[in-house]
């Protein structure tokens, strides 16, 4: 069970008022994805940010279904043109941003916060190791349709993991490692208080 999971079901709902909540939490997450888009470090090839800590993040919290729903609401934001993702100027660029070198991560986000979820339903985010493997699975995944897009735009003749994957090991590792320490102590402070 999910942390979201376990806090909603301490306060039952009319299934209306579920699904509103639902959509509600979805939407919040699309909101804090945006904000960890907007705060970058400038790095090469492109900045690092600390989206996909929160695209795990959801995962883990909101489990698959709803993580990947927060993820693909952030998408759509984007595809309609606002300015959510890194780097996109005050009027956002829409679907020519999402088409371009980032488009695969882009794809590989919902994918990730999928995988994230679905392994925090099994329970892979009540101990620091095993939020760590599953924060590491989740970010693995995540380079597939990412590397798959820069082969596709660029040819599988360039170096596509010197651009799309050896720079970001370092961040991914420290981002799994926090992972590792908040879900965990989360779980730890539920517990202690019997639910929020």
């Amino acid at each position: 069970m999910t942390l979201y999971a376990e806090l909603t079901a301490a306060r039952p709902q009319a299934p209306a008022m579920a699904l509103l909540t639902a959509l509600l939490t979805a939407l919040a997450g699309s909101m804090l994805l945006t904000v960890a888009a907007k705060v970058a470090i400038p790095f090469y090839p492109v900045p690092l940010t600390m989206q996909s800590f929160v695209v795990i993040g959801l995962g883990l919290a909101l489990g698959a279904r709803l993580g990947a729903l927060a993820v693909l609401l952030y998408l759509a934001q984007g595809a309609l043109g606002l300015p959510v993702f890194t780097g996109t100027p005050e009027k956002g660029l829409g679907l020519a941003y999402m088409m371009g070198p980032t488009g695969g991560f882009l794809v590989g986000y919902v994918i990730a916060a999928f995988t994230a979820g679905y392994l925090a339903e099994r329970g892979a985010d009540r101990t620091p190791l095993a939020a760590f493997l599953a924060a590491l699975a989740a970010a693995a995944i995540m380079y597939v349709p990412g590397l798959a897009w820069l082969g596709v735009l660029f040819g599988w003749d360039q170096p596509i993991l010197a651009w799309g994957l050896w720079p970001f090991i370092p961040g991914d590792l420290a981002k799994a490692a926090l992972a590792a320490l908040v879900f965990p102590a989360a779980w730890a402070m539920i517990g202690r208080k019997g639910g929020f």
